[in-house]
């Protein structure tokens, strides 16, 4: 792996349900669970993570760690201890800026 790439920390998909989601995935998936509340899950696969969300109270996205999140905005302090920024690419989707340290 190139060390010049971009680290994709977690991808963010919408759920209806974050109990039912965990359950189908764990009958068909093997992964850790880092995180799971009533609004979100976030699940440690072998190569990446995947963040369950109830879209009225997290937006899907994708989410990338950078050493430098104050460069995309003022970073908001989330219950995990990570700091992050939102924003909207050029076709209107919601991409995080992570420092997961």
């Amino acid at each position: 792996m190139k060390k010049d790439l971009d680290k994709i920390h977690h991808v963010a998909i919408p759920v209806k349900n974050i109990t039912r989601a965990l359950e189908w995935y764990e009958e068909r998936f093997k992964f850790e669970i880092e995180y799971r509340d009533q609004t979100w899950a976030l699940l440690q696969f072998q190569n990446i993570k995947v963040a369950f969300v109830l879209a009225e109270d997290h937006p899907p996205h994708i989410a990338f760690e950078t050493d430098h999140v104050e460069f995309y905005g003022r970073p908001r302090l989330h219950r995990d201890g990570t700091r992050s920024v939102y924003i909207t690419d050029s076709e209107d989707n919601t991409v995080e800026f992570l420092n997961a340290k």
